[in-house]
């Protein structure tokens, strides 16, 4: 008899079905514009930051669909920007770069397409919605957690320790706070600051990670293969840095604990991801990268728009 037979049945992971994926992202897209018309009433500026937006998440979003994400869904966040999220029980780092890249790569294409052709047809129109598209696409390929850059680098970076890519988010976290400060940006700021919090919870995961490696308990695999042991080991560490969940126990009922303790232990674990990318293929995803940067260049270089900086 295997040793895993006399610990007792893992409970059952409770999944949630999102629902209301298409009116909760029509909603947050009306109130993302609503809250922009308090600081502006440039009704344009509003559209196009709308329709460059829409068309970077649509690239995340259509990767995922394609690659068999599951509950994906488009949220936009009012003076921030917009996200896509969705969930997969085994990730690959090649389908991982192509949704990542998905949002960002398209966008400075477009961008780069509508300044070169407005600035020729002098359509004062394309061309600030060209340069808007090359803004947000390159801001958000520069090398910081969250954003679409930061995602790519801890990628290329995958088999490197927890604890580079804890340090990786705290410098994100103090360079987004110090980017809010220089522009008088509060609500950057204020963003950096949750950063903050999140590379707290990321610490405590690394100490629970060395925690479970000083024990042998395997934690690199999804809830569902699990080993009976290897749940009760994984529950009884989390409990042991977590004093809040260790008084919790002792108020419910264990019909009501299993699900909040199966969710804690799902969240310790690391998701398999399989390195499926070949160095032929990060060094393309690290040219296209590089190019990115220096697609405004190249554009200023060869196309006039100083009818447009005129105009303004």
């Amino acid at each position: 008899m295997d040793s895993f037979d006399f610990y007792s049945e893992k409970p059952k992971l409770v999944e949630k079905n999102q629902k209301g994926g298409m009116s909760l992202t029509f909603f947050s897209m009306v109130l993302f514009v609503l809250v922009f018309f308090l600081f502006t009433d440039q009704i344009n500026f509003i559209i196009y930051l709308l329709v460059v937006l829409l068309f970077h998440e649509l690239g995340h979003f259509i990767a995922m669909k394609v690659f068999g994400y599951k509950n994906v869904r488009m949220m936009f966040v009012p003076l921030m920007g917009a996200f896509v999220q969705g969930t997969k029980l085994n990730y690959s780092q090649k389908e991982s770069f192509i949704v990542t890249a998905a949002g960002p790569f398209p966008g400075v294409f477009v961008g780069g397409l509508l300044v070169y052709f407005g600035a020729d047809l002098h359509f004062s129109w394309m061309l600030s919605v060209g340069l808007l598209f090359l803004l947000l696409n390159l801001i958000n390929l520069l090398p910081i957690d969250p954003l679409d850059g930061g995602q790519m680098f801890k990628l290329f970076f995958r088999k490197k320790n927890e604890f580079f890519l804890m340090i990786f988010a705290f410098i994100s976290s103090l360079t987004i706070i110090g980017v809010g400060w220089y522009i008088s940006s509060y609500v950057l700021m204020i963003f950096g600051f949750f950063m903050g919090f999140r590379v707290r919870a990321m610490q405590k995961k690394y100490e629970i990670h060395k925690e479970l490696k000083e024990n042998d308990v395997e934690f690199a695999t999804t809830y569902n293969l699990l080993s009976n042991k290897s749940y009760h080991q994984i529950k009884k560490i989390v409990i042991d840095f977590t004093p809040a969940l260790e008084k919790y126990i002792d108020q419910v009922s264990e019909e009501e604990l299993n699900p909040v303790l199966a969710s804690q232990v799902n969240n310790v674990l690391v998701t398999p991801l399989k390195n499926d990318s070949s160095l032929l293929f990060k060094f393309f995803i690290l040219i296209f990268w590089m190019f990115s940067f220096l697609v405004p260049f190249l554009l200023f270089w060869y196309v006039d728009i100083q009818w447009y900086i005129d105009a303004l």
